[in-house]
């Protein structure tokens, strides 16, 4: 692996950009030590963005079913949820974030993941949305079909998190086609660039920069007396 420098989005939280792509077995490998040191306090939370070479991952609630033509590897993931695509346009983000001083509230992070992806879109001109009953980011695309363009699966181990992200930048959609992609068959991807957006990686990952101090400073415990959810505490997004 090769990695860009790294910036101070947050003050104590490691930003690291990957040149290069990394293997799926090693990148879960390099998360799931992070995590661990990250408990024992023998390193700092991370922000790690990077790009995977062609491959799909399993979720625990994957439907061997709904994978639908392994033209490239599979890999357990160990995350929640069901099959996705991962490959080279495609900016992962992978989040090593300790819980244990962020309000222990894994609702809390999940709603605020989605709504960090959202505003990182937005600076490129991109109207991202959440849809009720459905995991993942979603706008319309061209033809004024809903489609998703971001999708997320989170694990967490002793408080601290694992897995994140992805967004559709420039990969090859009909790689998509080789399983059902989260479990929804009904609702095609789409990317930026399939949107006529000429956004580059680097640009999102700029965006996704800018607002991250916003996504750190919104994972709390936010009780409420109507027990409405966390979600809903002192924000909109």
């Amino acid at each position: 692996m090769s990695s860009l420098p790294t910036s101070a989005a947050v003050q104590g939280i490691e930003w690291r950009v990957e040149n290069t792509p990394v293997d799926y077995p090693v990148a879960l490998a390099d998360m799931e030590a992070r995590a661990a040191a990250i408990f024992e306090g023998q390193a700092s939370e991370r922000v790690w963005l990077l790009e995977h070479p062609p491959l799909y991952t399993a979720g625990t609630s994957a439907n061997p079913a709904e994978l639908l033509d392994p033209r490239f590897p599979v890999h357990d993931a160990g995350r929640g949820g069901r099959y996705t695509y991962h490959g080279p346009g495609q900016r992962i983000g992978y989040l090593n974030i300790d819980l244990r001083e962020r309000g222990k509230d894994v609702r809390n992070f999940v709603h605020h993941l989605e709504g960090w992806m959202i505003d990182g879109l937005s600076d490129l001109g991109i109207a991202a949305r959440r849809a009720e009953g459905r995991i993942g980011i979603w706008t319309d695309d061209r033809d004024g079909r809903e489609a998703k363009i971001g999708a997320l699966g989170i694990r967490v181990r002793r408080w601290v998190t694992l897995h994140g992200f992805s967004i559709n930048v420039d990969p090859d959609l009909s790689h998509f086609g080789g399983i059902v992609p989260c479990g929804i068959a009904e609702y095609p991807v789409t990317s930026i660039a399939a949107l006529g957006m000429k956004a580059s990686m680097a640009e999102l990952d700029a965006a996704l920069e800018r607002h991250f101090p916003a996504f750190v400073s919104r994972l709390r415990r936010c009780p409420t007396d109507d027990g409405a959810g966390v979600e809903q505490c002192g924000t909109a997004r």
